[in-house]
Formats: structure tokens, C-alpha cells, sequence
């Protein structure tokens, strides 16, 4: 069965997800962003969420992470929860 590994950073709207975003493409450190600004627990860990197979994600977060590519931050991604930014750091099928 695949496999992944991902971090995210969760917000609450659209606009501060694709801010972050930009900061991480301008150099910003991922896991020191997901410290400062994510909404969810994982975020005092950088916002990695080790590794889950399909299933155990919203539908939303599952079809980012096991379809796109590896390395690259994703998002915004919209779900229940609020908007993610999404980096898969390994995946294996």
C-alpha cells in the first residue's frame, strides 16, 4: 500500500495561506513558517505529519499528497479544517 510523508501548514483563509506561500518561495524556512503560523498541533513540529497511507486524510489532503509532485509546497488547499499548504517529503507507492 503507498506511503507518505507531508508536512502543512493549516490557516483560516485563503489570502494568509498564498502570503506563507510566498514567503516560502522567497527562501522562507517551511518548518520555522508552520512554528509561527500554523493553526494546527502539528505545526510545534514543523508541521510534519509523518507517514499515512490513503485513507487516514481528508479526501481533499489525500489527493494532493499522493498525486503531486514530491518536494514541491502545494496549496492553497482548501478542506473542513481551513486552507493547507502541503509538502510531501517522501512518498512511496
Amino acid at each position: 500500500m503507498a506511503k507518505a510523508n507531508a508536512r502543512h501548514i493549516l490557516v483560516s483563509s485563503e489570502e494568509e495561506c498564498n502570503n506563507l506561500k510566498q514567503q516560502i518561495i522567497d527562501g522562507a524556512d517551511f518548518a520555522e513558517i508552520a512554528a509561527a503560523n500554523s493553526q494546527c498541533p502539528s505545526g510545534k513540529q514543523g508541521g510534519d505529519l509523518g507517514s499515512f497511507s490513503p485513507g487516514q486524510m481528508v479526501p481533499e489532503f489525500d489527493t494532493v499528497v499522493f498525486n503531486e509532485t514530491v518536494g514541491d509546497v502545494h496549496g492553497p488547499v482548501k478542506t473542513q479544517f481551513g486552507y493547507h499548504l502541503i509538502e510531501i517529503t517522501s512518498r512511496d507507492s
